[in-house]
């Protein structure tokens, strides 16, 4: 079977973490891969692209004329891929050596049309003592309460995975029409989520099956300093939220998932942290607490936000950058 593993990027400052992303999947134990590296509307990036892998025989280059959005050069990298299996990775991770050929085990052994595996954080700075992990989606990583029952550590079928560590075969992706554009990426400096979700859900509508989560099938995202400071995780807690409460009006039956991290969250996680913080006081215990209630406020207010929100714009999420 071979897979295209597709990466794509929008501008040039991303290009070194882009490489370290495609040589990542080139160094990987599974032999039959195909890289497709989009470039999303940069002719430096393009340029970049065919000095450094225009002659490699495992690699194809694609681009957009103007930056449309990562879904929108996801689904151009699917357009030139030639695998039996697309996988998608972010310019900003970097896959275990096994990582495709743990997905591949499970695609072939359970017969699934999609799999998707478990990503974890790679602090580029040091690890947050305030952020829990119940929150750890904000970061682009497995929180927990992901995965089948809320055990990331278990295999087995989840509504969706995650878009930088999901793999869908081919004549499913192309069945399902790809990425929906207007679900996802970015309006202004608004940070709109949900492709891959909203992808996933159409794949259950179809074909009356989910995904298929391999915890070993390992992806790690690079965790900027940037993105542990507290003011960017609120703001992106809050647009959270809102696109949660997009997806609920526009798909009504992505809303289970989030039910039941919910209910989680305030049925065992919270009340759990409650008495790990009075049984053996800490600051870093305190700072999670506090921030786990603070996140969880803004969630919902962005949630509230967004029936204004959706009602006037749909989702039409524009073209901005990935």
């Amino acid at each position: 079977m071979q897979v295209s593993v597709v990466v794509c990027t929008h501008e040039p400052d991303r290009y070194t973490d882009l490489r370290a992303a495609a040589d990542s999947v080139l160094a990987g134990t599974y032999d039959d891969v195909e890289l497709v590296l989009v470039s999303d509307g940069s002719a430096r990036v393009t340029e970049l692209l065919n000095r450094d892998y225009g002659d490699h025989p495992d690699a194809r280059i694609a681009s957009l004329d103007e930056n449309q959005g990562l879904l929108v050069a996801r689904n151009r990298g699917a357009a030139v891929a030639t695998g039996d299996l697309i996988a998608f990775i972010d310019d900003d991770a970097i896959a275990a050596p096994d990582w495709l050929e743990r997905l591949v085990a499970a695609h072939e052994a359970r017969d699934r049309r999609a799999t998707g595996g478990r990503m974890i954080p790679r602090w580029i700075a040091d690890e947050p003592s305030f952020l829990p992990e119940e929150f750890y989606f904000l970061i682009g990583a497995a929180h927990r309460g992901f995965g089948p029952d809320g055990d990331r550590e278990r295999e087995g079928e989840i509504r969706n995975g995650m878009g930088s560590n999901l793999a869908v075969r081919a004549e499913t992706f192309d069945a399902l029409g790809g990425f929906e554009p207007t679900v996802g990426g970015r309006e202004g400096d608004k940070q709109l989520q949900g492709g891959e979700t909203e992808l996933c859900i159409r794949l259950a509508a179809e074909f009356d099956e989910g995904v298929w989560y391999v915890p070993d099938a390992v992806v790690e995202h690079k965790i900027y300093p940037y993105r542990t400071e507290p003011g960017w995780l609120l703001k992106r807690a809050f647009w959270q939220g809102v696109s949660k409460r997009g997806m609920a009006r526009f798909v009504p039956e992505s809303s289970g998932d989030e039910t039941a991290f919910l209910g989680r969250l305030v049925g065992a996680y919270l009340p759990d942290r409650v008495r790990g913080l009075l049984a053996d006081p800490t600051s870093a215990k305190l700072q999670q607490l506090v921030m786990l209630l603070a996140l969880t406020l803004v969630t919902g207010l962005g949630y509230l936000y967004g029936f204004v929100h959706w009602r006037t714009t749909g989702f039409d999420s524009g073209s901005g950058d990935n």
